[in-house]
């Protein structure tokens, strides 16, 4: 295999090679990956997770801090006192952990606090929630349980991995990214076929920050007797005028079936969420495996529910937020670097060639800049790029040290518009 050219994809099933032979030719890859400086991924941090991170690098081996925009800790609510409190206060009340799975003993109050504070949250009325131990098990383990053979899900081809994930068990459609031509063609398709239909995306995409046409894809689904659940991530906390996410931002709150999301960004923990009719929720509350035989969250998700409510009471954050993103992107797109067509926290450097891409993040390293090359298969092969993530704790200084670096990358690599 050449490894110049193989991505992680390569590795998933290498025909004639069984466990052990797959694991060391990949073990070799990411040697090959070190030796050229471009392992920028499972590095290890010593300091919490913020705007700026003592991290071990091959360049620092006993860390050093860089300025990071890994993180999507949007609102920098990790770091917040009172959210750090909250954690504190809920693990001297009920210990570290939860005991047991949430049907059979392991629910507690504070889970119910935090159920009723998420579902009143997104303002919809009677509707509840049901949560769960990562926002991937929120996707995953609710459209396992939802669809089965005789459904259909109809998704946006960029939509996250646990969604496509949790619909092993039912019929898939795909449809070309915020194309609405694409999804009334699979629509029309399957009008008079399949019990349920539910078209199912993304709030905010995850790799390129753009936010989905919902007001027409709500309007198709309803025109052809589809339902529609919509992950907002990524949207939840920084968009909208209240901060509820893209479904705020276009007024389209109480016109979907399903809201998922995580705990793991905005609302500063680890965990995950559905919002929907309460008959729902009672169905994936006693129906959805990850509820019957998985532990729920710790009791340091009383942080959470402090992290809800600072959302309004300190709405300061989501206006910094907004004016780092609107600062940075303005330094990229001066140096003439293709951010593609986010409108979110998350800012793509689209360089397009893999190699380049991770050539760019060793010279980021090298000028203190702790970032991610992303690449096939998380991205389309010719679509490699340096994914960012602003917080609203970022400084001016931090964002003009990055957007030095940027330009001297740029210099050395030639990367503004080379994803055209």
């Amino acid at each position: 295999m050449d490894f110049a050219t193989a991505t992680f994809k390569n590795f998933e099933n290498i025909e004639g090679h069984d466990i052990y032979a797959r694991a060391t030719v990949f073990g070799n890859f990411l040697q090959y990956m070190k030796d050229n400086g471009h392992m920028n991924y499972r590095l290890q941090n010593f300091s919490g997770c913020g705007p700026e991170m003592c991290v071990k690098t091959s360049i620092h081996q006993n860390g050093f801090d860089y300025v990071s925009f890994v993180s999507n800790d949007y609102l920098g609510f990790t770091q917040h006192p009172k959210v750090k409190a909250a954690a504190i206060q809920g693990i001297t009340d009920f210990g570290t952990g939860a005991g047991a799975s949430p049907l059979i003993g392991g629910h507690f109050s504070y889970h119910e606090i935090l159920e009723e504070k998420i579902a009143a949250f997104f303002k919809r009325g009677k509707d509840s929630s049901v949560i769960y131990t990562t926002g991937y098990t929120a996707n995953s383990a609710t459209l396992m349980s939802l669809l089965q053979k005789e459904d259909l899900a109809i998704v946006d081809m960029a939509v996250h991995a646990s969604i496509y994930e949790g619909c092993i068990l039912t019929n898939t459609k795909t449809f070309l990214h915020n194309h609405m031509e694409s999804l009334e063609r699979i629509l029309k398709a399957a009008r008079t076929q399949y019990r349920t239909k539910l078209v199912i995306v993304d709030g905010v995409y995850s790799q390129d920050g753009d936010i989905a046409p919902l007001r027409e894809i709500i309007s198709l689904a309803r025109q052809y007797g589809a339902y529609v659940m919509v992950d907002d991530a990524h949207g939840t906390g920084v968009l909208g005028a209240t901060g509820r996410g893209a479904l705020e931002q276009l007024d389209l709150l109480h016109e979907v079936d399903l809201i998922s999301g995580t705990f793991s960004k905005t609302f500063a923990n680890i965990g995950g969420y559905v919002i929907a009719n309460p008959d729902l929720i009672n169905f994936l509350k006693f129906q959805s495996r990850q509820q019957i035989f998985s532990a729920t969250s710790t009791p340091a998700a009383a942080g959470i529910i402090k992290a809800i409510e600072l959302i309004d009471e300190e709405p300061q954050w989501q206006l910094k937020l907004w004016e780092n993103i609107n600062y940075f992107k303005k330094g990229l797109l001066d140096i003439g670097i293709d951010t593609g067509t986010t409108g979110s926290a998350i800012i793509p450097v689209k360089i397009g060639d893999p190699h380049k891409t991770g050539d760019a993040g060793k010279l980021l390293l090298k000028a203190g800049i702790y970032t991610n090359p992303i690449l096939y298969p998380a991205v389309a092969k010719k679509d490699a790029r340096i994914r960012m993530s602003l917080m609203a704790t970022h400084t001016r200084e931090q964002l003009d040290k990055a957007l030095s670096a940027f330009e001297f990358v740029n210099q050395k690599l030639d990367i503004a518009g080379q994803s055209a």
